[in-house]
């Protein structure tokens, strides 16, 4: 085993419940580490991180530039293609210039004042929530509050029917768990079966918005035209998958990493008990921080690069560790405490660069929003049992969050 395998091992389930110390481990080692079970190379620190988020030489994709073979790379197999359809006509996993029209698109049908005309229905739902869990005497936050509120923002930006939501969450976690590292042969089949439906089900609903135009963002990506371009079907159905996905994974395990951060740190949830209209804005940006819901970003070197002495050349792929830049001390003070006051928190949790969350807005109004309620009408809320984390590691989150009042 080599001196990287031995810092960093994201199938170890002590690994996965508590990443920071290795990647305190990891940032002393140096800043750029290759990691032969993935085939990448490791970036642990935070102005690197940021740096290469930003660095042009570098993309989501390589398609732009290069076929497979010309990269060094095989295809996908055929048998993955479905997924890849899915995944590869969505902005987050496209360059310029394709990305830069899709992006500019779907900016018209998502401004910051459509985002802020649902802050009425994102508290009420969040109240909503709340106000059941309170009455049963709690339960699983993360099945009760933290899942079913982004899943219904998303759903009705969208304008998905409430009778067909129940369908949103197991096809979005199907289709991510081929983010995680290394994904099985099982998790590929059921992420294809997962695309092919989620696929079918927009492209369905997308011909009704065609015939009967609504107020909600497929009618707004329809509508959406620009010096001639538009968007095609299938960036549509792209565009929306990612918006759901993100929506889905990202808010629900920040929520519920936030709230188990909070009952492990009980001098900072009594502060902010003590005082929530001041602390929320702040203590929604170091809950983000200090367990980050998304703890790896890929890149594909593009041309060759140098990190700290170090070539990697063009065909490697990079592993930027959100995680561990979130933790560095050259940027965070005391970064392994959670400071609920924190002022000065850059962290990188929504990226950077012209990959940076569209959706970023609306996450910090559903996680304020969700906060804001469990303060408000759950005070003494309390953990009744150690909670169990996925077995994944670069989205991370729990399998449940079981609370009582």
């Amino acid at each position: 085993m080599n001196a990287t395998n031995a810092l960093f091992d994201p199938w170890d389930p002590e690994f996965i419940a508590d990443p920071y110390p290795a990647y305190a481990r990891l940032r002393e080692a140096g800043r750029v580490h290759y990691f032969e079970p993935t085939d990448q190379w490791l970036v642990p620190h935070h102005a690197d991180v940021s740096a290469l988020l930003r660095d042009r030489r570098l993309g989501r994709t390589y398609l732009h530039r290069f076929t497979h073979e010309e990269f060094g790379r095989q295809a996908p197999p055929p048998g993955h293609e479905p997924f890849h359809v899915l995944n590869d006509n969505g902005m987050l996993d496209l360059e310029a210039p394709t990305h830069t029209r899709i992006r500019r698109l779907v900016s018209k049908a998502f401004t910051p004042r459509t985002v802020e005309q649902l802050r009425p229905y994102v508290e009420g739902l969040a109240d909503k929530l709340v106000r059941d869990l309170v009455a049963d005497g709690g339960g699983d936050l993360a099945a009760r509050v933290a899942e079913p509120l982004p899943v219904a923002v998303i759903a009705q930006m969208l304008g998905i029917p409430e009778s067909d939501r129940d369908q949103l969450r197991p096809w979005s976690a199907d289709i991510c768990g081929m983010y995680e590292l290394n994904p099985s042969e099982e998790t590929a089949a059921r992420a294809v079966s997962a695309s092919l439906e989620f696929t079918a089900y927009l492209r369905e609903l997308i011909a009704v918005r065609r015939e009967k135009p609504g107020d909600d963002l497929v009618s707004g990506l329809i509508a959406a035209y620009e010096d001639g371009e538009s968007l095609s079907e299938q960036e549509m159905i792209s565009t929306c998958v990612l918006l759901l996905n993100a929506g889905h994974e990202a808010t629900v395990n920040a929520t519920v990493n936030g709230w188990y951060a909070l009952f492990r740190n009980p001098a900072q949830l009594a502060a902010l008990r003590a005082d929530p209209g001041g602390l929320v804005p702040t203590a929604v940006e170091e809950l983000m921080r200090y367990d980050t819901p998304l703890q790896l970003f890929e890149r594909w070197v593009l041309d060759d690069i140098e990190v700290d002495g170090t070539t990697i050349p063009r065909g490697s792929e990079v592993a930027l560790l959100f995680g561990s830049a979130n933790h560095d001390p050259a940027v965070f003070a005391d970064p392994a405490a959670l400071d609920l006051a924190r002022a000065e928190n850059p962290h990188i949790s929504f990226s950077a660069g012209i990959h940076y969350c569209i959706g970023a807005p609306l996450a910090r109004i559903e996680l304020a929003a969700s906060l804001g309620a469990l303060l408000r009408r759950a005070p003494g809320l309390r953990l009744t049992a150690e909670p169990e984390r996925k077995p994944n590691f670069v989205i991370r989150g729990l399998r449940e969050l079981l609370v009582e009042l």
